[in-house]
């Protein structure tokens, strides 16, 4: 991964941490409106356990954004992450759908400061991020 990659990333998460919770809620609201299905992965009748859902998942991503230059330690990561989304009912198809409510979250997240280059970057990243997972989750070895 290129490290103008790595930065624009890292520099638009700076931007979106300060506002974890509202992105978190962002989105899971786009990632519903994209697949309705979906709602049966989460406990969406539950606020208090969707507000946990949404705290894992922005720690995650800090996690993986934070750990962007340090790949050698970030794929077992992935990798045990991926594995255990089989678990929770997640399928390959499924990453498809998580990217695109990622990228529309972060572009209401970031307003003018999602450019077509930081779209590109963060794009390639969740690329790379999910074929890891999708490698560890559904390869048969």
């Amino acid at each position: 991964m290129e490290q103008k990659t790595i930065n624009l990333v890292q520099t638009s998460f700076s931007k979106v941490a300060p506002i974890a919770s509202t992105a978190a809620e962002i989105f899971y609201t786009k990632l519903f409106e994209l697949d309705p299905k979906l709602k049966m992965i989460f406990p969406t009748n539950d606020a208090s356990a969707m507000k946990e859902q949404g705290n894992k998942l922005m720690t995650m991503l800090s996690t993986a954004v934070a750990g962007l230059s340090k790949l050698d330690r970030l794929i077992p990561v992935l990798e045990d992450l991926g594995k255990r989304h089989v678990n929770y009912k997640v399928e390959a198809s499924h990453y498809d759908t998580v990217g695109s409510a990622l990228l529309e979250t972060l572009q209401t997240g970031l307003g003018d400061d999602f450019t077509p280059e930081v779209k590109q970057a963060w794009a390639d990243t969740y690329g790379i991020m999910a074929d890891v997972m999708k490698n560890a989750a559904y390869s048969k070895v």
